[in-house]
């Protein structure tokens, strides 16, 4: 099994040096890149909404440069960006599904740009957070995990919705998103562990709720490995979900005790995702079998109200650790 591991990254890395080919760079600001930098990747399209708190909540936190990937934005996205002086952007007009969503453009990035760095791998719709992450920087969690020698670290997805329907608190550019999405599912989450490659298998909270109640194993996805010490061989699988060498799924205590882990605050319930959801059933990008997921995408166009008597309201990492979703584990 682990020899078909290797071979399979291989295949990856060889995928990515192929589909770089569909890249143009649009600003490569790369040789400001120093040595103790840590990095943000991810891929977007019309985004220019999320973008200016994006950036700059993860600008707080302490990442130093953005890769990112324009998939043929029209919406002001690719201008916006190329502006700003701490982001390389490429373009590409290519299929984000066909790119394995994004994951084969980003590793060849990360082959080039992100070796030897901490390298936050994140979604425009993702805000990250920590135990302590309001005082203490990324600098002080990544060194405490060179310190432990680990070189991954975990969060949850956890989606975020507003209080009426998805349409009833327009959003404007720069407002904090969890003004708006206050709310979220503390409960119904099941947890498994997938072999070979040993990550966790998180489904569940509101996604699971409202659209996949009748079969919840085809709900979405929600575990996470976002932070990497990144070397030039490792490559995702599985979005950020999984990771090759496996090892690097390997996130939380085998015998019984909590390991530190953070949380991505999912506000993909914005009110633009009702729009959003009826241009994205049509592309068929965002599942290889996008057919399974028509009911998903009619239920969000129908424009639902998804808070419920049991939910709760957000009131910061603390709670969340108080629930169960996250951990401050040993690093106190």
């Amino acid at each position: 099994m682990a020899y078909q591991l290797r071979w399979k990254r291989r295949r990856y890395l060889f995928r990515a040096w192929r589909k770089s080919r569909q890249l143009t760079a649009v600003a490569d600001r790369t040789a400001k890149i120093a040595a103790q930098d840590i990095l943000a990747a991810m891929t977007v399209r019309n985004e220019m909404l999320r973008l200016p708190y994006f950036l700059d909540h993860h600008r707080k936190l302490g990442i130093s440069h953005f890769l990112i990937v324009d998939n043929a934005s029209d919406d002001g996205t690719r201008d916006w960006l190329a502006a700003q002086p701490d982001v390389s952007l490429w373009s590409t007009p290519h299929s984000y599904r066909l790119s394995r969503f994004g994951v084969d453009w980003l590793t060849w990035l990360q082959i080039r740009h992100a070796h030897g760095h901490w390298c936050l791998t994140l979604d425009a719709d993702e805000l990250f957070i920590y135990p302590y992450w309001e005082t203490r920087d990324l600098q002080a969690l990544t060194g405490w995990l060179d310190a432990q020698r680990q070189r991954s670290f975990a969060a949850m997805m956890l989606d975020l919705y507003p209080e009426g329907t998805l349409s009833d608190a327009p959003y404007r550019a720069g407002q904090d998103p969890t003004d708006i999405l206050a709310w979220f599912d503390a409960g119904n989450y099941g947890i498994t562990r997938q072999e070979p490659l040993g990550n966790l298998w998180i489904q569940g909270g509101v996604r699971a709720r409202v659209f996949f109640g009748d079969d919840p194993r085809r709900a979405p996805t929600l575990n996470k490995t976002p932070l990497v010490k990144w070397d030039r061989s490792y490559a995702y699988v599985n979005s950020t979900h999984q990771i090759l060498p496996p090892a690097l799924n390997r996130t939380y205590g085998t015998c019984g005790e909590e390991r530190t882990s953070g949380i991505l605050l999912h506000t993909k319930f914005l009110h633009v995702v009702v729009d959003k959801s009826a241009e994205e059933k049509v592309r068929a990008e965002h599942f290889n079998n996008s057919a399974l997921y028509e009911d998903y995408y009619d239920g969000l166009i129908a424009n639902p109200r998804l808070w419920c008597a049991r939910s709760h309201r957000y009131a910061g990492w603390q709670q969340l650790e108080a629930l169960g979703l996250m951990s401050r584990g040993g690093w106190i």
